[in-house]
């Protein structure tokens, strides 16, 4: 015997709205079941008391194939390497190391000062040292 489950739509589409527009959040890109724009691109974020650190896994890459932005506190890493050199005397039955790309956006955990923000990318791990911006000092100000 089977059993039909009947789905109707919800009675409350501004929540389906918000939880559409939560997922669909940078934060929530590494987690398991929501799929990358494009490959998968293992990095740690971590911080210290004046920079937020993050390492990222990209074997192979040379440092001119990966761009990396920051934009309203989401930090973008894209690598993409697409070797166009030609073998002979050769006959490929898988050519799947020339060519790649890499993708992951992920929300940063502090405000960083992105003009001072510094790359470095070696043996195959780019480390990004992103220094913290300082907190707004709050001001009383004279009600007259």
């Amino acid at each position: 015997m089977r059993s039909i489950i009947r789905r109707t739509p919800s009675s409350f589409p501004a929540i389906d709205r918000v939880f559409s527009q939560l997922l669909s959040d940078p934060f929530f890109d590494g987690l398991p079941g929501v799929a990358n724009e494009e490959g998968t691109l293992a990095i740690d974020v971590s911080e210290d008391d004046s920079n937020v650190l993050v390492r990222a896994s990209v074997p192979g890459f040379k440092k001119d194939d990966v761009q990396v932005e920051i934009h309203d506190g989401v930090l973008t890493i894209k690598a993409e390497h697409n070797e166009q050199k030609e073998e002979t005397g050769e006959r490929f039955y898988c050519r799947e190391r020339r060519f790649g790309s890499l993708n992951r956006r992920v929300a940063l955990p502090s405000a960083v000062v992105e003009d001072e923000a510094k790359a470095d990318l070696s043996d195959g791990v780019l480390t990004l040292r992103l220094p913290k911006a300082r907190e707004a000092s709050s001001r009383k100000i004279a009600i007259s």
